[in-house]
Formats: structure tokens, C-alpha cells, sequence
């Protein structure tokens, strides 16, 4: 409390895609399992791990090839990762590289099993899935296994109504 100085603890050798560089993160995590933080490096489209650990110089890649926005982690430590490209969230037990849709997935669309450019997530203890859906206005909600969504704020087009 009242540290007005920061620390670089992922990146800072600036713009570009090695290892010990980030471009545009848009959301971070930490899993504390690992002692790591979870990045999404979103214009190298992937999502990198990087030690808490001091010394540690560069992050290792988890995922690659996804235009990550947002980043969550449930319980059982598996990693959701919403897809501005793909217009989904995939879930991902750490390690294998291929995740399982669990909301979106069906194009681009207002639909209530699609996105338009699904950015921030949230993971609740029984993994139901709550996702801003940004170009559609709306937060969807999915329940764990769930087909579509279900419209939990907005959805009545952009504006300032508290609709």
C-alpha cells in the first residue's frame, strides 16, 4: 500500500513477438498453483505463461493461433479463453492445446448461441460461463454443457437506458 512504483513482471523489452516481449495483452491471471501469471498476448495471437518467480526472463506459449481477448480459471484449473475471431470461448485443462467450446462457437451473430467479439469472461464455482458480448451489447450467461445462452443484461441495442 501507497508503492507508487511499479515492477515489470512480463514483457518490457518492448513491442514484438519473442518470448520476452508482449504485444497489446488485453487480460491476465494468476494461477496459483503454478506461481505464474496467464496472459493473453493478443496481438501475437497467443496466450503465454510467465513465472512470478524472480529472474525469470521470457514466458512460454500455451496457446497459439487464437485471438484471445479475455481470460478465466475455475476451480478445477481449467483455462476459458474467449476467441474475438471465432466468436467463441473454448475451455482448456493446461497443457493439451486443443479446448472444448463452451459457449458461441456458431459464427458471428445476435443469435443466442453466438457472439460479435466476445471479450471479458467469468467462470462461477459450477462453470457456468458469463461473457461480454461486446458488438451485441449484452452479458450472456451459459450454463455448464449448455447449446445457447441466456441474456442476462443488455441486448436491446447500444445506448444509455439502463436496458
Amino acid at each position: 500500500m501507497g508503492d507508487t512504483n511499479g515492477q515489470v513482471v512480463a514483457g518490457g523489452n518492448g513491442q514484438g513477438n519473442r518470448l520476452n516481449q508482449l504485444d497489446r495483452s488485453t487480460d491476465v491471471l494468476i494461477d496459483k498453483e503454478t506461481d505464474s501469471l496467464i496472459i493473453c498476448d493478443r496481438w501475437n495471437r497467443r496466450v503465454v505463461r510467465w513465472s512470478r518467480r524472480s529472474g525469470t526472463t521470457q514466458g512460454e506459449i500455451l496457446i497459439d493461433n487464437i485471438w484471445c481477448y479475455g481470460l478465466a480459471m475455475d476451480d478445477q484449473r481449467y483455462l476459458y479463453i474467449s476467441d474475438t475471431d471465432k466468436h467463441e470461448v473454448r475451455r482448456y485443462q493446461i497443457g493439451p492445446k486443443n479446448g472444448t467450446i463452451v459457449a458461441g462457437g456458431n459464427g458471428k451473430g445476435a443469435g443466442l448461441n453466438q457472439f460479435n467479439y466476445p471479450t471479458y469472461i467469468f467462470v462461477d464455482q459450477q462453470q457456468t460461463v458469463y461473457v461480454s458480448d461486446r458488438d451485441n451489447h449484452r452479458v450472456m450467461k451459459w450454463n455448464k454443457g449448455a447449446k445457447e445462452g441466456i441474456l442476462v443484461a443488455g441486448g436491446q441495442g447500444q445506448g444509455n437506458a439502463l436496458t
